[in-house]
């Protein structure tokens, strides 16, 4: 091995640890998913087990999204610092699918926004005003993309259709519906497996 291959193996060592180190510091299992409630990947995103191996960080999601939605990871999430996420609590994805049309490695794919298929749309009967009886609330049937399809009004109550609901969070954004401090809504978004 010569001088500059060494080097360049050291190097890429020395990234490798201060990647991973942070986590470390944080208590951060390291393989531990960043995915979460109400914290996905974007659109057209690659399996999670792949995602952080695919998404090079160059950043160009974060750019295109005209909402800013789209914002990397930091270095508390070890090896998947720098990889994009949505917290649909903060900002929900508006679907322009922007950021599948710039990624350069695949790691988000160009697909057709009713195949969008970020999450899943859980409503919390209990907290839900129309499911308790506290109100009559239309409020993420009337602002979800894809009305009638991902969710529909049954006898006055919403309802999530489990395979149509692309999981951008836009009900969730708009939920006026808040049970905890940490900003639990009445609906949530999980991650699809």
């Amino acid at each position: 091995m010569d001088h500059d291959e060494k080097r360049r193996t050291t190097l890429k060592a020395l990234v490798g640890l201060a990647a991973i180190a942070p986590a470390a510091a944080y208590g951060r299992p390291l393989k531990e998913s960043p995915l979460r409630t109400d914290r996905l990947r974007p659109p057209g995103a690659v399996r999670e087990e792949d995602f952080a191996g695919h998404c090079i960080r160059c950043g160009r999601c974060v750019e295109v999204c005209p909402y800013h939605c789209v914002v990397p990871l930091d270095v508390r999430d070890g090896v998947n610092a720098g990889t994009p996420v949505v917290n649909v609590r903060e900002v929900p994805c508006y679907l322009c699918m922007k950021c599948t049309d710039v990624c350069p490695t695949g790691a988000l794919k160009p697909l057709p926004l009713e195949d969008t298929r970020m999450g899943l749309a859980i409503i919390d009967k209990d907290a839900c005003a129309a499911w308790n009886g506290t109100a009559l609330c239309r409020t993420c049937y009337s602002v979800c993309p894809l009305r009638d399809k991902a969710i529909v009004f049954d006898e006055m109550l919403p309802r999530v259709v489990d395979d149509v609901c692309t999981g951008c969070g836009v009900c969730v954004n708009a939920c006026p519906v808040v049970q905890n401090d940490q900003g639990q809504k009445a609906i949530r978004v999980e991650p699809r497996s």
